[in-house]
């Protein structure tokens, strides 16, 4: 699921860096799929231009979304697979070849503070209300797609038919012995959370993030934690061979090793969920097929195609009674997954990420 995640560089370039119009991608796509782009808007009454970030991810946005948007409206979607520095540097020089933006809500944080973003307009989004979607991704200039997921995973044959159920239980190592991964700096945010959420903190009270907390709580670990991982592959390969009975893991990364037999399980419970949106790029002039796409992109059974095909979860609740059992219990949306989970505050890490990473890489070497 690199293609959605928040991207490391992207907080380490930080707001200064997309006030210089340098700050980089957030979406990284991966797989071999390629969604259909173009070099230029095309822009006319019957033709939207979306920027999402192709691969495997763009695949499931044509099958789901756009190509039934169009057989809908008659409206034609091409796609622009470009990135943050590039979509940036066309709404400042007021022409952006885009009129939707599919991105992390990372980016529309930045993109926000450059003025690049268009205010929405709620009363257009009829899709949006009383739907649901929880508070924190109905944002003033962009509004929450889909769910993505870190996570804990383990080894279901290594604790004697123990599972654990908590990061309580993951700092444990004498009642669930073993080496332990976690993610380093290169792949991601540091996971301060999930060592705060071991040493007791109540998910609903983690931000601001007690810093010293965390790294204390972290100091309780370091000796267990055999690596910590740079790549979303990683984690897999190190419980496939059992260098590691329990990892935290991007969601989705184990799939294809569970169907296949692999003695592996996730735990839901403190996952630390992030997610995609939609916005408008300010200068477009297409302003009207561009809310019409997103209205459409938040009906539930909209959401509930996309997740079928790819597994990022749907925002909206009520695409959970349209997917299937097996899809819907594999969603960091989930009902009980949404209970048990909580959401990155985007804005706390972009104001402290810089600090919290100098700390990490002095820790880590320590």
């Amino acid at each position: 699921m690199r293609e959605a995640r928040i991207n490391r560089r992207v907080f380490l370039r930080g707001v200064g860096g997309a006030a210089a119009g340098i700050a980089a991608t957030s979406l990284t796509a991966c797989g071999t799929g390629t969604s259909r782009s173009v070099d230029s808007g095309g822009k006319n009454s019957k033709t939207l231009v979306v920027r999402d970030s192709g691969g495997t991810y763009g695949d499931a946005n044509q099958k789901a979304v756009y190509e039934p948007f169009t057989k809908e409206t008659g409206i034609q979607v091409k796609v622009v697979n470009i990135e943050y520095a590039q979509m940036l540097a066309q709404i400042k020089q007021g022409r952006p070849q885009f009129d939707v933006i599919d991105d992390s809500m990372a980016d529309f944080v930045l993109f926000k503070q450059q003025g690049a973003t268009q205010a929405l307009d709620y009363d257009r989004l009829k899709n949006s209300k009383n739907a649901g979607i929880a508070k924190s991704l109905l944002t003033t200039h962009a509004i929450g797609k889909n769910y993505w997921a870190s996570v804990m995973a383990y080894r279901t044959d290594a604790f004697g038919g123990k599972k654990p159920t908590s990061w309580a239980d993951f700092w444990d190592t004498r009642t669930f012995p073993g080496s332990r991964a976690l993610q380093a700096l290169d792949a991601d945010l540091p996971e301060l959370e999930f060592a705060l959420l071991a040493d007791g903190v109540d998910p609903d009270k983690l931000y601001p993030l007690d810093v010293d907390r965390a790294f204390k709580s972290l100091d309780a670990i370091k000796s267990h934690v055999k690596k910590f991982w740079d790549t979303g592959a990683l984690p897999g390969v190190l419980l496939g061979r059992e260098e590691v009975v329990a990892s935290s893991v991007w969601h989705g990364r184990l799939d294809a090793l569970i169907k296949q037999g692999s003695p592996l399980a996730y735990q839901w419970n403190g996952a630390r969920r992030q997610s995609n949106g939609l916005a408008i790029p300010k200068g477009t002039d297409n302003l009207d097929a561009a809310y019409q796409l997103i209205d459409f992109s938040l009906r539930p059974e909209v959401q509930a195609a996309y997740a079928e095909l790819y597994p990022m979860a749907p925002t909206v609740p009520a695409a959970y009674k349209k997917l299937s059992t097996t899809t819907a219990a594999n969603l960091a949306g989930s009902a009980a997954h949404l209970e048990s989970g909580f959401d990155l505050d985007v804005e706390w890490w972009i104001k402290n990420q810089d600090a919290v990473s100098k700390r990490w890489q002095e820790w880590s070497h320590a």
